[in-house]
């Protein structure tokens, strides 16, 4: 079937694999004769990929779908995504929303299209979670600095505040020929930073073996993966979005640091800084390996950044475990913090545990650890003041500025020039400025036609 001639706009919320797989959505239907639009154009068709992580799911997804049919009364809306997966009948009751996909269906959509008007009722396409065993691969599309490049998707861990599993299932990977191949292509379109991005990147190499839906391990691992992708000649910049620390091993970390493409920039996942509440939260590591990770990385890359994520007011979590976390955190050689303040996610094993903190003291804990986040963040840019580093300025012009980040992370603004967009550009960093970035001046551009 043709759709020569329609319009299609896009919302994702969440993590740079929903934005991976967006873009992949995209290109089917364009390939299909879709027009990709603005999301404030009014679409004959709109897609929403949702997050499960997100707090008020149920509230912003009403918003974007209101949103939505305010710009086009008509537009055939459909919900994809982890939400979608965990709470299709939640999405239902949205007045406006024609279909809702569920994880194994949301590649499918074309499948789902009425353009000859709306549904007189929501449809629901999804299936067991149990049942969705293949890897589809995507890699997003459209910036020209830099590409989120899907290689693994679901996970297998059981950590008791997580619904991922529940929205993506097993742990599956891409092949390490197919990876390679998507970015040869990226590389291509002229972009000339990839993100690594999955559930679990450190599980690569872990498939489904659906006969026997038993897990087994491949001939191949994450190790494996990024020793080829590092062959990759066109691609000037490859990061690990994010890797969880005991699958981020020694030889991982020593391989980075004598890499070329790979960049000295890590983010790794801590939750609490507290044993008892790791144990609780289920984490497959103590404080102790992640300071191991941590000093390693260091003793390598002085100059790498490490980013943190860190969730305050889990189940039981008293204030001496909060400030156990808080002063680990305090005493490691980090760049900057993700906080989350816990929130009660339905079908989780936390959702049991007694102790619940109060939202109050959440919200103060949470606000401390920002704080913190900024100071080292601070400290991590005042090491690296008056230092020569290499950045690829993106396309955005914000008051006569554009920005960019090195190669550690560190985000820099220059005076904007177009030439210098997704290109090649040594910086001296110069100061550190009143948004908290790097003000700079440009020592030497490699302009590249």
């Amino acid at each position: 079937m043709s759709f020569a001639g329609k319009t299609v706009s896009f919302h994702t919320l969440g993590c740079k694999l929903n934005f991976s797989e967006t873009s992949t959505i995209a290109r089917l239907m364009q390939e299909k004769g879709f027009e990709k639009i603005a999301f404030d154009l009014g679409a004959d068709v709109c897609v929403i990929n949702t997050c499960s992580v997100t707090e008020n799911a149920d509230k912003e997804c009403k918003q974007i779908v209101k949103s939505a049919l305010s710009k086009n009364p008509e537009t055939f809306i459909a919900v994809v995504g982890c939400y979608a997966q965990l709470k299709p009948d939640e999405i239902s009751n949205i007045e406006g929303v024609d279909v809702v996909l569920g994880a194994s269906e949301k590649f499918k959509l074309l499948n789902y299209i009425n353009l000859s008007g709306k549904n007189t009722h929501t449809e629901i396409h999804n299936c067991e979670i149990s049942d969705v065993n293949t890897f589809v691969d995507s890699f997003s599309a459209g910036d020209r600095t830099r590409s989120f490049l899907k290689v693994q998707d679901g996970c297998d861990y059981s950590c008791t505040f997580c619904t991922i599993p529940l929205a993506r299932g097993k742990s599956r990977s891409d092949t390490i020929e197919n990876a390679v191949a998507n970015a040869k292509k990226i590389a291509a379109t002229g972009v000339k930073e990839i993100v690594l991005t999955g559930v679990n990147l450190g599980d690569f190499g872990y498939g489904i073996d659906i006969d026997k839906d038993t897990k087994k391990r491949k001939e191949y691992n994450f190790l494996d993966l990024i020793t080829e992708l590092d062959k990759v000649e066109d691609i000037e910049r490859i990061r690990i979005s994010s890797i969880e620390p005991n699958l981020l091993t020694n030889e991982v970390i020593e391989f980075v640091a004598n890499s070329k493409r790979f960049m000295p920039h890590f983010h790794i996942p801590l939750q609490s800084g507290n044993n008892e509440i790791l144990g609780k939260m289920k984490r497959r590591y103590k404080r102790e390996l992640y300071h191991e990770r941590v000093t390693k990385i260091k003793e390598l890359m002085p100059n790498c950044c490490i980013g943190v994520d860190v969730i305050v007011g889990f189940p039981g979590e008293t204030n001496e475990h909060f400030l156990d976390t808080y002063n680990f955190i305090n005493s490691l050689n980090i760049s900057y913090l993700h906080v989350f303040t816990y929130s009660e996610r339905d079908n989780t094993e936390a959702i049991t545990l007694e102790g619940k903190v109060d939202y109050a003291e959440r919200k103060r804990r949470n606000k401390m650890l920002r704080i913190l986040s900024a100071k080292k963040m601070r400290e991590f840019y005042e090491k690296h003041l008056n230092q020569e580093y290499s950045v690829l300025f993106e396309h955005e012009n914000k008051n006569g500025m554009m920005f960019g980040f090195t190669e550690n992370y560190i985000k820099v603004g220059s005076s904007f020039n177009e030439k210098l967009v997704n290109q090649s550009v040594k910086i001296c960093t110069k100061a550190i400025n009143a948004d908290g970035m790097m003000d700079s001046e440009i020592v030497e551009a490699i302009i590249l036609q």
